[in-house]
């Protein structure tokens, strides 16, 4: 991690245990002039000592799109992942995520060169995705084991996307493919479990996929055509359509062997005896597009190196939320 301000590398040099409690101004400060993100003109006040809340200047006609979302099971990208998972859920709803918070609190036992660590990945991905990162809250605690992450996220859309514009016939487009965040989880925390039958280069392909977590180039593709779009996080791709199919009055009819599934996942899927269609996929995006439009927009992502796949429609008859299981693969995993 290279920081240019001299405060944060003589703090970081000492490599220090901060007592229990929020980490003293003194500390903290220098961490907040550097880690900030995208240095957006609009934010009028954003993260200091002594500020309560951040100021930003809201552009006349716009919608406000916000959201929340903490990172409890990943360790190494942590910072990166709370970033993209925020982020694509202001995509999905058609926006530009733009302004974010972030909390974090540390177990006793950590540094604040670990806090440091996890600010500075945070300040580099909201810098390629133009997000500000305008407060938060920084404490050591002795009551956790493992860090805790909480986002938050505001966003700026002109348009609103509702389920309840979702008609029959409807299609259900999906990106990339299934269980990238899951898999990358597990390929940087519990590399253990694919050792015995993936070798070196697969794994660290793996954990390449973490570049390609975040939907926002495919959202922007996409959110003049698309009804409405959904970031299938925990449940992955089963469990979010069935929250999408929870927003309507309709059913799905699903083509199981469309669904785009790595070679890799597959074997991982196979050997450790998981459904891969349940295991956590940030990364991937949900849209659901008129029959009209899903050539112009499977052309579009096409155009853009985005691979993608016709994955189901929308009826009135077929899979409900009773048929359409939302359990979550990866936490019954990293328990093993």
């Amino acid at each position: 991690m290279r920081l240019q301000h001299q405060e944060v590398k003589a703090i970081l040099a000492k490599g220090d245990f901060i007592t229990v409690g929020k980490v003293p101004p003194t500390l903290l400060q220098p961490l907040l002039k550097e880690l900030r993100g995208f240095d957006r003109k609009e934010v009028l006040i954003g993260p200091k000592i002594g500020e309560d809340a951040a100021v930003i200047g809201w552009p006349a006609g716009a919608f406000l799109l916000a959201t929340s979302d903490p990172i409890v099971g990943a360790l190494k990208g942590a910072g990166s992942l709370l970033v993209n998972v925020n982020a694509n859920d202001i995509a999905a709803k058609g926006g530009d995520p733009a302004y974010m918070l972030v909390v974090l609190i540390l177990p006793a036992t950590m540094t604040l060169n670990d806090a440091a660590s996890l600010m500075k990945e945070v300040d580099e991905e909201a810098k390629k995705l133009g997000i500000a990162v305008v407060g938060g809250h920084t404490e050591f605690s002795d009551r956790y084991t493992h860090p805790i992450m909480v986002g938050t996220m505001l966003g700026i859309s002109h348009k609103v996307l509702r389920a309840s514009s979702i008609r029959p016939g409807d299609a259900i487009i999906l990106t990339k493919h299934v269980g990238i965040e899951g898999m990358t989880i597990l390929a940087n925390d519990r590399r253990e479990m694919l050792d015995p039958f993936l070798s070196n280069d697969e794994i660290e392909e793996v954990k390449g996929w973490s570049s390609s977590l975040s939907v926002v180039p495919e959202a922007r593709l996409l959110r003049d055509l698309a009804l409405f779009m959904h970031d299938p996080t925990e449940g992955g791709v089963i469990g979010g359509i069935s929250e999408i199919v929870a927003l309507t009055d309709l059913k799905v009819k699903l083509d199981l062997d469309a669904f785009p599934l790595h070679p890799i996942t597959q074997r991982v899927s196979k050997k450790l005896g998981f459904d891969p269609l349940h295991l956590i996929s940030s990364g991937a995006l949900l849209a659901v597009v008129s029959k009209d439009d899903v050539e112009e927009a499977i052309n579009r992502l096409r155009e853009h190196g985005i691979s993608c796949a016709i994955v189901g429609t929308f009826d009135v008859v077929g899979m409900g939320t009773d048929e359409l299981s939302a359990q979550e693969e990866l936490w019954r995993l990293l328990s093993l």
